[in-house]
């Protein structure tokens, strides 16, 4: 294991780092992984307010993980779209995936970019739980079969449905004011039981959408299985969102528990007047 203050996160400058990067893309994606970003693409991105950014092992220069995002224009605003992030597995939990999104978004900050969008999968409740609540990213849609067909050894054979998330880089990690205790204690869940039935989604002022906490090992294991959470996800998602829901909380259980996506049709608050967010674990 490397102590996150042994890492150094620095921009990808030399051909030694861009071809490291190629090499950590095909370790993490698998080798026939179709959307490999290039050197040349990695080099000239920075050239106009893009992103390529490593995170080097400072005992012996090893890339230990990286992220990249292109820059541009939505809405009239100077805006980042964050492809790709990626640590190596044996130095996940050494908070580097975190220095790197921080180290983004500072660098975006100094050129003026406020906004920041990526995809994820939500099957993945690593990711929903570090994307919604260590950074505080906001989903704000559900794309089926975003990528097609990738051959990234991560899918195992599944479609790349995404929820994409916006990141505010100038206000804290949005924290929304729920006032937990008006919440019903009987919040009606989307869940597999539910979808085998038949049964039309909860039409309720709160939802739960649950989610399996070994979704890999599920997609390993069980290919039906897999493809069933997805399509339940798809559906509810899909039908939420464009009904005027939005999820403000992922709620991660115990590693054998199904954790869960919290929305609601109601206007939540949040709070965001403080300045940005710099507690970085």
């Amino acid at each position: 294991m490397v102590n996150s203050d042994k890492v150094t996160i620095r921009s990808l400058m030399t051909a030694a780092d861009y071809n490291a990067c190629i090499r950590l893309q095909q370790d993490v994606w698998g080798s026939n992984f179709s959307n490999i970003v290039p050197p040349a693409l990695l080099r000239v991105t920075q050239e106009v307010g893009g992103v390529s950014v490593g995170a080097f092992n400072n005992n012996n220069g090893q890339l230990l993980g990286f992220v990249f995002g292109i820059s541009g224009v939505r809405d009239g605003q100077l805006t980042h779209w964050s492809d790709m992030l990626a640590v190596r597995q044996n130095v996940r939990n050494a908070g580097i995936g975190k220095r790197l999104k921080f180290y983004q978004r500072d660098y975006l900050m100094t050129r003026g970019i406020r906004r920041m969008f990526w995809s994820f999968d939500p099957l993945v409740a690593y990711n929903a739980n570090f994307n919604l609540n260590a950074l505080g990213s906001v989903p704000v849609r559900y794309v089926a079969n975003m990528y097609s067909n990738t051959h990234s050894i991560l899918d195992d054979g599944l479609d790349t449905d995404r929820l994409i998330v916006e990141w505010r880089l100038d206000t804290t990690a949005p924290r929304t004011n729920l006032f937990l205790a008006t919440i019903p204690h009987d919040i009606q869940t989307v869940d597999l039981d539910q979808a085998s039935n038949g049964d039309p989604l909860p039409n309720t002022p709160w939802v739960r959408i649950s989610i399996p906490m070994e979704m890999h090992l599920i997609k390993a294991t069980n290919p039906a299985l897999a493809r069933n959470w997805q399509l339940l996800h798809r559906r509810a998602f899909s039908w939420y969102f464009s009904h005027g829901y939005h999820v403000v909380n992922f709620v991660k259980e115990s590693e054998l528990t199904a954790s869960h996506y919290l929305l609601t049709n109601l206007p939540v608050s949040t709070s965001s007047e403080t300045g940005p967010q710099t507690d970085i674990q």
